[in-house]
Order: C-alpha cells, then sequence, then structure tokens
C-alpha cells in the first residue's frame, strides 16, 4: 500500500471576516471515500459548518490539524508551522514583500515545503486556481455602493443607494437581483443630472476585470475606448442616462520613455523601467476607478498622490471613488496607504493632508480597497476554488518527500508553485534569497 498523507483543513485567523475555505465538504468526501484521511481545523465562522466536515467523513479537531500537508487560504501565522510538513496557501512572498519575509524565514527555519496557489500554472504560465474573478465582482459590487453612498454625503441621491456591501447577500445571484433592479430604475427614469455622464474605468483584463466587467453588464452600460473616452469628454457623450466603460490596457497606461517609440508588450514586462505612467490624463473623466492589474514595484505608479493634489487643487473632480482590488499598499495606487477589512471597507482620502480618514466622510476621495474580497461571497468563491484545487490532491497525498526535488513526483502544476521544498528554495525561486535574512 502506497503513501497516503493526512490532510488538514485550516482555520482561517488574518482577518474576522474570511470564511472562505480551499476545499468543500462535498469534495472532502469525494476524497476521503478514495482513501484519503483528512483533519478539519473547528471554526465557527467558516461559510461550511463543521457538521457538514463530519458529515463528508472528515475528523474535526479543536486545535491546529496534526495532518502532513495542510490547507489554508490567506497567510498563516509565525509559529504555526510544525517541522517537514507542508503548506498550500496564499503566502504572498513572491514579490519579496517585505512584511512576510519574516513569515518565509519561519518555514525556512523549519524545513517545510511551501506551495503557493498563486503560482500553480499551466506549462504556459496561465493560472490554474484563482480567486480573482469573485474579487471582481466583489469590487464592483462595493464601488458602485461606496458610489452610492459617497454621492449621498454630497446631497445627490441615485438609484446605486439600492446596493449594499456585498457580504450583506446570502448569495451572488441575490446581489445580481438588486443590480438589475438598479438597471431598470435607471432605464426607466435615467441618471441624475449631477452625476452624468458615468464613466467607469478598468485597469487589465484578466479574470479580476471580468469579475467586474460581468456585475457593468447587468447595468445599461456603453463600452468605448480609451480614445473615444477623450473625445466624448471634449464633444459630449451620446446617450447621458448610459454608463460608459472603459478597459485599459497595457498601452493605455504606459508609455516607452523614449518619446515616439511604440509600445511593445514584451519589452514592458521584460524592461519595465523603460516606461513611463501616461494613465494621468485619463483620471479627469472618469467617476469610478475599478484598479483590477497585476502590479509590483518594478512598474510605474499609476495614480501618484502628487498627481492627486494637483487635481483637486485645479478643479473639482468628476474622480469619486477608486476601486482598488488589485490593493497593493503604497503601489500603483499611491493612496491605498493598506488594505481595509470587510467590517470597514473604506476610507477618504484627503489629498491635501494626504492622510485617510475611514468612513465616507470627509474631503477627498473614497478608496474602497478590501484586502479579502473574494470572502465577501465566500460559498461561491470556495466552491470554484474547491473544484480546480480537487484533481491535484490524490497525487498530493501519495507524494514520498524523503527525496530530491528533482525527483519528487507531484502534479507539473504544483511543482511549479512550490516555492520551499525542506526550507529551501527551489531553483525557480532562487531570487528570494536577496529578501530574507
Amino acid at each position: 500500500m502506497g503513501i497516503k498523507h493526512k490532510i488538514g483543513l485550516r482555520f482561517e485567523d488574518k482577518y474576522k471576516m474570511e470564511r472562505r475555505v480551499a476545499l468543500v465538504p462535498e469534495h472532502v468526501k469525494i476524497l476521503h471515500d478514495q482513501g484519503l484521511e483528512f483533519e478539519v481545523r473547528k471554526s465557527p465562522k467558516r461559510i461550511f459548518t463543521d457538521a457538514e466536515y463530519e458529515l463528508a467523513g472528515a475528523n474535526v479537531v479543536d486545535g491546529v490539524p496534526e495532518a502532513d500537508i495542510i490547507l489554508g487560504v490567506k497567510e498563516m501565522p509565525i509559529n504555526y508551522f510544525k517541522e517537514n510538513r507542508t503548506y498550500l496557501f496564499f503566502s504572498h512572498t513572491i514579490k519579496g514583500q517585505d512584511y512576510n519575509m519574516p513569515l518565509l524565514q519561519n518555514m525556512m527555519d523549519l524545513s517545510v515545503n511551501l506551495i503557493d496557489y498563486e503560482r500553480i500554472t499551466d506549462e504556459n504560465g496561465k493560472r490554474l486556481i484563482f480567486f480573482g474573478h469573485f474579487a471582481g465582482l466583489a469590487g464592483m459590487i462595493n464601488s458602485l455602493w461606496s458610489a452610492g453612498q459617497r454621492w449621498k454625503e454630497s446631497g445627490v441621491v441615485t438609484p446605486f443607494l439600492k446596493i449594499q456591501q456585498t457580504h450583506h447577500y446570502q448569495s451572488l445571484d441575490e446581489a445580481k437581483t438588486v443590480i438589475k433592479e438598479v438597471a431598470t430604475d435607471i432605464k426607466q427614469n435615467g441618471l441624475p443630472v449631477a452625476i452624468e455622464p458615468m464613466v467607469v474605468g478598468i485597469t487589465g483584463y484578466g479574470n479580476v476585470s471580468k469579475g467586474a466587467q460581468e456585475i457593468l453588464n447587468l447595468l445599461p452600460v456603453k463600452f468605448i475606448s480609451p480614445l473615444e473616452l477623450i473625445q466624448f469628454s471634449a464633444a459630449g457623450f451620446p446617450d447621458p442616462n448610459l454608463i460608459y466603460v472603459v478597459v485599459f490596457k497595457e498601452e493605455d497606461i504606459s508609455a516607452p520613455l523614449h518619446k515616439g517609440k511604440p509600445f511593445d508588450l514584451k519589452e514592458y514586462y521584460g524592461f519595465p523601467e523603460r516606461f513611463e505612467n501616461q494613465f494621468e490624463k485619463y483620471l479627469p473623466h472618469l467617476t469610478i476607478l475599478m484598479n483590477c492589474m497585476y502590479w509590483d514595484d518594478r512598474y510605474p505608479v499609476i495614480v501618484s498622490k502628487d498627481y492627486l493634489e494637483i487635481l483637486f487643487r485645479t478643479s473639482t473632480p468628476k474622480l469619486l471613488v477608486i476601486g482598488d482590488v488589485t490593493c497593493d499598499p503604497d503601489g500603483s495606487i499611491e493612496c491605498t496607504h493598506k488594505g481595509t477589512e470587510i467590517e470597514n471597507p473604506v476610507f477618504v482620502y484627503n489629498p491635501f493632508s494626504r492622510k485617510p480618514i475611514m468612513g465616507f466622510k470627509g474631503e477627498g476621495i473614497l478608496v474602497m480597497a478590501v484586502d479579502i474580497l473574494p470572502s465577501e461571497l465566500p460559498r461561491e468563491a470556495s466552491q470554484t476554488f474547491s473544484d480546480a484545487l480537487i484533481g491535484f490532491i490524490p497525487e498530493l497525498a501519495s507524494a514520498n518527500f524523503d527525496v530530491s526535488f528533482e525527483d519528487l513526483k507531484i502534479p507539473a502544476p504544483l511543482k511549479r508553485a512550490m516555492i520551499l521544498f525542506h526550507g529551501k528554495l527551489t531553483p525557480d525561486y532562487q531570487y528570494l534569497s536577496e529578501f530574507v535574512s
């Protein structure tokens, strides 16, 4: 009889309202019936109950699972790890993030194996397991809700007041029903003159962006190009009662430093230092900015604090809300000082004091930067994630980890995602050595 490692599901403790899980009870039962053993840490807040996991055949435990392989979602705390175990979670270490380098060092010290979901890809680099689509869905719902509340603060009543923050809905379908009611209201009564024309800009075109677009498509929208945005802003928009949507690609956001040189996407990803931000020319024409693109600190900042101060000093800006789904603290949106929590999701950034005030009141621009947006749709997000993960578990559970990394037999996407093997950085992640002590 071959190796069969016990699988553990941890209790998510980084955020009060983190309710997602990597593997749902339905899939635990399937794998249990195949002979795998599961330990599930008790959780009063997980979207799937302890009883559901017990019915699926798992052993529900009070303490940290003693399993060989631990599945989580968000970062696990320092000193959580046990020697020579295997951990799967979003570690947020692959960019050398300062705040998680002690976490990575702790795992190295304990000789653990780390597989990061973010790096589970096919041979072409396409991600196979992700929550991004749900981040886009929840982020767009939250941003429409935020806009309604922010307009209300200035005395403008809009149909968007019907929308609540995403986590208040029992399901995605329930949220969509309300947004369709808003759409009907707009079609029948139009938008208030005070907010015309309403323009939503979206950076990026991947899974997160598609989630945001899925919500917007429930409303009376018209997609236009960045060039049309500039033209319409000068000459007038064709129909003030439509919501205009602009999806910005890399060539819209950044331009070569060498003037007149054509934009080359391959060069942009390989040598981002050769490019500069050109996105700010679009900002005065947007009502809501949805930041849905990948970013790291090699790339130009797209909304700087300096620009926001100039914008607010020289005009009464149209830009009302930034939905920073990307949520890189002090990153592509410089005024996103930190990710916010579901229970306290927005702040108003004052471009003159350069300080945030939590809530909807104050001078400046409202920022929605919830760090765990998919957990506002925890059931659907967990189900989709688990659908993608389950196929990898049997082979992982039967793997022999007492071999060299070269001889380790696990599914290729998991091996590509293995940052640490017995506490050592694997070949593809040697670059992280400069970030740890």
